[in-house]
């Protein structure tokens, strides 16, 4: 007897192997339904490397002595080490879940921080060298303008936030391209700023999307009872940092893969095999029947019972 009554044990007629895709904000809804436990899991293993940033922040408001100051700032360095490639591969599995390859998340998690750690590390110390330069200047250009009443300072202050803004983009493409290509850092960094000039249209989505729940927050912190706002705050460990990357990665991935993979394999004469079926039909031993068979009835309860035990699954090999 099913739940609540309903028949469980009737098989349906499948899915069909070659059913067309989803497209657009349908697939990535259907991304996003499919992986959604998988995506609090994620961020709460990319949260754990935050923790650092969170203890040198306790560290120096609360024990406020010489040893509370030294304590802040080795959790701060331990930050700054770990936050480059601890994204390098949160992007790695969100782009792995963008293209549904199965995935064994902690263990390509931790795999891919040891082989990015070198170049991710390079950019994360560039990524929080200008978060502080902007946070300065944010301090800084409007008690500079108060004093002096010059408007040159404006100027400044338009180019800090111009080049941050830049960079922020430049971040949607660069670890996923350090993950997904060979190139140097160099050609990544090259790279990552042409598209984040050529596809103004995909940057623009993107980033206003990030703006918004960001924005949500903020405005919720600001207006909202602190009772109900401390509520996201308890969130932050499970969203909304997977869900942000998944948009990054659903909307930028392709992006490099148009410009960047693809016209690499097209002079080599060949096909991106991210494009292709992992089978092909000349190499078919067996028809898939996805969408073809008939339904099954269940068995009678004393059929069933007699070969209850006689029933195993298979389990292939995964590649990721």
């Amino acid at each position: 007897m099913g739940l609540f009554g309903g028949n469980y044990e009737r098989a349906g007629s499948g899915i069909a192997k070659n059913a067309p895709k989803k497209k657009g904000l349908f697939r990535f809804f259907e991304i996003f339904g499919r992986k959604f436990w998988k995506l609090i899991e994620l961020n709460l293993l990319y949260f754990l490397f935050f923790l650092p940033l969170l203890g040198a922040v306790l560290l120096y408001f609360v024990v406020q002595s010489g040893v509370g100051f030294t304590l802040a700032v080795a959790c701060l360095i331990l930050f700054v080490i770990l936050i480059g490639p601890a994204t390098a591969a949160h992007m790695k599995i969100l782009k792995n879940f963008v293209m549904e390859k199965p995935t064994f998340l902690v263990n390509e998690f931790f795999r891919t921080i040891r082989t990015e750690f070198k170049h991710s590390l390079v950019i994360g110390l560039i990524d929080c060298l200008l978060v502080c330069c902007i946070a300065a200047a944010f301090y800084v250009y409007p008690k500079l303008i108060e004093q002096t009443g010059s408007k040159l300072f404006y100027v400044f202050f338009a180019i800090t936030l111009s080049v941050g803004l830049i960079v922020l983009i430049m971040n949607f493409y660069m670890f996923l391209m350090m993950i997904s290509t060979n190139l140097s850092l160099k050609n990544v960094v090259k790279n990552a700023f042409a598209l984040s000039v050529v596809a103004l249209k995909t940057n623009a989505v993107t980033l206003l999307i990030l703006v918004a729940v960001i924005a949500v927050y903020v405005l919720v912190f600001l207006f909202v009872n602190l009772r109900y706002s401390m509520i996201l705050l308890f969130l932050l460990p499970f969203m909304p940092a997977s869900w942000l990357g998944l948009v990054i990665a659903f909307q930028c991935y392709p992006v490099i893969q148009k410009y960047i993979i693809n016209p690499y394999y097209e002079q080599r004469g060949e096909v991106n095999p991210e494009l292709l079926d992992t089978t092909s039909e000349e190499e078919t031993v067996f028809e898939d029947m996805g969408g073809k068979e008939k339904p099954i009835e269940p068995k009678s309860k004393k059929g069933r019972n007699r070969n209850s035990g006689s029933s195993r699954s298979h389990k292939g090999k995964i590649i990721s």
